[in-house]
């Protein structure tokens, strides 16, 4: 398989940081950092746009999701809120997270915080049309916890 070549623009409040990198060869994930001027605290129960410093052009035909770090989330009780949020191939405006904070204590982001990760993934788009009716399946219409624990 090719890997997707995502061109990365360092705007200025994040000329310094590194590019999103993956930690580990299996990792699914790049890093993605926080470009703050200075540090953020998010109080229990809020949330924040937290800019990355990075705008990015993505192959057509992929997008970029970003997703919680589990050690954030594990530890701190901080996540993606829309998780996972989508970065579509045609924007070029700067990444950013929206984190909250669902954890007892505020939490305190730094500049050059690894705040999110970011996956790659294929995208496909799909047709969609009128239908009169449906084909029948054995679940029908039945909806959230229909098919038990």
């Amino acid at each position: 398989m090719t890997m997707p070549l995502v061109h990365c623009r360092r705007l200025p409040h994040g000329a310094d940081l590194p590019l999103p990198a993956y930690e580990t060869a299996g990792a699914a994930g790049a890093d993605l950092r926080a470009a703050l001027g200075e540090p953020l605290v998010i109080e229990p129960g809020a949330r924040a746009l937290v800019p990355s410093g990075l705008a990015v052009e993505i192959p057509q035909g992929f997008e970029i999701q970003v997703r919680p770090r589990s050690g954030l989330a594990a530890k701190h009780g901080v996540t993606v809120l829309n998780a996972p949020g989508t970065i579509d191939s045609d924007y070029r405006g700067e990444l950013m997270a929206i984190l909250v904070n669902l954890g007892p204590e505020p939490f305190t982001i730094r500049h050059g915080d690894r705040i999110a990760q970011l996956v790659v993934a294929p995208v496909v788009q799909a047709s969609f049309d009128g239908a009169e009716a449906l084909s029948d399946t054995a679940r029908g219409s039945g909806g959230f916890g229909s098919t038990g624990r």
